[in-house]
């Protein structure tokens, strides 16, 4: 499985995802792609196996991933204090694979019908949804 997240701003939502997945999973192969340097370090020292910064690389990873995992913002244009552009946001919405998306109501971004739940639970969530794709595989 070739697992992408993506992340901005300091990248502390990935990196806590990144942890999240190796403490469950042995031999996940994970991308992580930063809107800045910052976001994809933090997810490289996380434990991502590979990293890269960008745009041209959210567009790439998002066409060999089988699942990306994001804040919600990942597919809305200039979401993430306008980290991503439109063509990131295309890239992520037209890819073929499946993707989690996590609901943080941040950034003038809001998700109706979504209750405001802790970090910690949105990627308790967001683990048991992948293990779902995982077990149809």
């Amino acid at each position: 499985m070739n697992l992408l997240v993506i992340d901005g701003q300091g990248g502390q939502l990935g990196s806590q995802v990144i942890k999240a997945i190796h403490t469950r999973y042995n031999d996940i192969h994970i991308v992580a792609v930063g809107t800045n340097a910052a976001a994809t370090t933090s997810m490289i020292k996380a434990g991502a196996n590979q990293g890269a910064t960008g745009e041209n690389p959210v567009i790439v990873a998002s066409r060999k991933a089988d699942v990306i995992i994001g804040p919600v913002g990942i597919v809305i244009a200039d979401a993430l204090l306008g980290e991503i552009t439109p063509e990131m946001a295309v890239a992520v919405g037209q890819s073929n694979a499946t993707k989690i998306l996590i609901p943080i109501n941040k950034c003038e971004n809001i998700v109706a019908g979504v209750p405001n739940l802790t970090t910690t639970d949105l990627i308790d969530d967001t683990l048991n949804k992948l293990q779902g794709i995982i077990n149809k595989n």
